[in-house]
């Protein structure tokens, strides 16, 4: 194990690990993943670094925002590797509970947001939303860290913790971190370990695909319009489509027609695996 960088497993040794970082007056910020770590997840330490005196990383998958036929059973995991990467990259402290110091046997409370986990990713996952907000509540409670930074690339999950720290008046502030991509495009995610050789060679053009979008819509083009463009790409790619959207970027309510400030959006699956990723429009030179 890398020196300088500790590993606990329940809250009571978390907490007990933080108290004289607190006492001492440092500033405290959370990176939450659920392991596989890559350079998204290290960029994100990266950011916690330059934000706060002390980073600690969680690793949890959290079997509660995985449906029944999902892929909580084969969800890559490498806690070692990440241990690893986590000491090169600056951490100070590693929280990897178990699931029964989650949840307990008894356990029964759920936290649940409306309106914004609706929709997009919502619609086609139910319960996903609950498992995270239920989850990050309590990470965000047994830290009780100055900030937590999540990644850009689930910008629909972004926008809900943000929108649960300030319902709950949690005194954390929520910070984005920017989408890390391969050279060509591709978002990293844990899951793209899941495609094959040939699905890798397709799996760009869902970025390619939006940023397309995008253009047009800051050409004048309408929302309506680019998003069924999209989509015909897509499939014709050999996508398996759940949603290419313009979302407002503060609330996610639908525009249509010619748009000055939005962001795109899109799922989609590629064989087995299920993309997903999301762009601004550039500002319009109109």
């Amino acid at each position: 194990m890398p020196s300088g960088l500790t590993t606990v497993r329940t809250v009571a040794d978390l907490r007990a690990q933080l108290a004289p970082w607190r006492k001492a007056g440092d500033s405290i910020a959370l990176v939450p993943t659920m392991g596989a770590l890559h350079a998204g997840h290290l960029s994100l330490v990266t950011l916690a670094k330059s934000k706060a005196d002390r980073v600690v990383v969680s690793i949890f998958v959290n079997p509660i925002q995985f449906g029944p036929r999902e892929d909580f059973s084969t969800y890559p995991r490498d806690e070692a590797g990440d241990i690893e990467k986590l000491g090169k990259a600056g951490a100070d402290l590693v929280f990897a509970p178990d699931a029964s110091e989650m949840y307990p046997r008894d356990f029964s409370t759920k936290v649940s947001i409306g309106d914004l986990t609706e929709d997009l990713c919502g619609a086609n996952r139910p319960n996903h939303f609950d498992g995270v907000t239920t989850v990050v509540t309590k990470l965000l409670l047994q830290c009780a860290p100055d900030m937590a930074i999540f990644g850009e690339k689930d910008y629909q999950q972004l926008l809900v913790i943000k929108h649960l720290v300030r319902d709950l008046n949690i005194p954390a502030e929520i910070l984005g971190g920017e989408i890390v991509r391969e050279k060509d495009g591709l978002a990293l995610s844990s899951r793209n370990a899941y495609l094959s050789p040939s699905e890798r060679k397709t799996a760009p053009t869902l970025h390619q695909t939006i940023s397309e979008v995008a253009a047009s819509l800051a050409r004048g083009e309408g929302a309506d319009a680019a998003c069924v463009a999209g989509r015909f790409k897509l499939e014709a790619a050999g996508f398996r489509v759940d949603y290419v959207a313009v979302r407002d970027p503060d609330t996610l309510k639908p525009l249509s027609g010619p748009v000055k400030r939005a962001r795109v959006l899109a799922a989609a699956y590629l064989g087995k695996t299920r993309l997903i990723d999301n762009v601004p429009v550039p500002p319009t030179s109109r």
